[in-house]
């Protein structure tokens, strides 16, 4: 008997317990959430009958993995999380970002916000993603702040990931400017990560936004940074790297961008610097185009191609109405 999938009450609740209960990322997850949505992906779990996409041997190891951490207890903190008044976003939400769609099967189960979620909902030309390397140096600070700054003037939206160094400082640019920024966090949204940053991330929970596929309380993990990475890549129309070592998650942030067939630009650096060398490289094998100002950028943004076409699934079952492209987003 399915104890705890029976007293499921709606798709929401469902995937804030998926989200409590697997990785974000998790290829085997998305793939049934993709194809039959929350509430039955929870079904499955608990039953035996055939699991769409997953083989025998599959099946048997997602269930493995997954059922024994699914329980009352689960179910009852999911419950308590909605009456605290935390604000999720669904696939069906007004304000879920549509670009998401392009991730197919590794669209995030949902996603937990602080402030203007209004931010998502406008279309890929109206976001940009700005990543780099957390020992940045003054070069690439000041780089990255006045970029964020110009392109908030032109009312862009400023997508970074509330780290050290070059995303920091795409922050505090947009900040400044009285622009819009969103931080993808890689914790649960009641955490501040890394300490350093905590008046930046408050500040930017008041006037701009904060989100992450992490429920509640999850503390900063290796697997969660890499995995939000694909999430700060669909978001926006272009990532711009700005500083980034030999090995750096800025240049998969990059890689995820250029898959989803999103604009990928690189600020050039002195060729004596270490922190240049990701941004040199992807200029040099032509992976990324030259940013040397804002109006780089805005041309990235405004010559979008083709979204990734992808089949119909359980997630194109909400209202046409709701599935359509919200208008821009307005100044606050």
């Amino acid at each position: 008997m399915a104890a705890v999938a029976d007293q499921i009450r709606d798709e929401r609740t469902a995937r804030i317990m998926l989200s409590m209960i697997a990785d974000p990322d998790d290829a085997m997850t998305g793939a049934v959430v993709y194809q039959v949505g929350g509430v039955e992906t929870l079904r499955l779990l608990e039953s035996d009958l055939r699991v769409p996409t997953l083989g025998e041997t599959e099946t048997q190891v997602w269930r493995s993995r997954l059922t024994p951490h699914l329980n009352l207890g689960v179910l009852a903190t999911a419950d308590a999380y909605q009456q605290r008044g935390l604000t999720t976003l669904i696939y069906s939400d007004e304000h879920w970002p549509r670009s998401l769609a392009d991730l197919g099967p590794r669209q995030p189960y949902l996603l937990w916000t602080k402030g203007a979620t209004s931010l998502l909902s406008g279309s890929l030309a109206d976001r940009v993603t700005i990543t780099g390397s957390r020992a940045a140096t003054r070069y690439g600070e000041h780089v990255t702040g006045a970029l964020a700054a110009d392109l908030s003037d032109e009312d862009r939206v400023i997508v970074a990931g509330g780290a050290y160094g070059i995303e920091g400082a795409a922050h505090r640019g947009a900040l400044a400017a009285g622009g819009h920024t969103v931080a993808v966090l890689a914790t649960g949204i009641d955490q501040r990560y890394p300490s350093g940053n905590v008046t930046m991330l408050n500040t930017i929970g008041d006037v701009g936004l904060l989100v992450t596929e992490l429920p509640p309380a999850t503390p900063p993990k290796r697997p969660f940074f890499l995995a939000r990475h694909r999430v700060m890549a669909a978001l926006s129309g272009a990532s711009v790297v700005v500083e980034a070592a030999h090995r750096s998650g800025a240049r998969n942030i990059a890689n995820e961008a250029s898959a989803l067939g999103r604009r990928v630009g690189a600020v050039p650096g002195p060729v004596t610097s270490a922190a240049s060398y990701g941004p040199n490289d992807m200029l040099r094998q032509g992976t990324a185009s030259l940013v040397a100002h804002a109006n780089d950028v805005l041309r990235l943004l405004d010559d979008q191609t083709v979204p990734v076409s992808r089949p119909a699934t359980a997630m194109d079952l909400a209202p046409t109405s709701r599935r359509s492209e919200p208008p821009p987003v307005p100044r606050l």
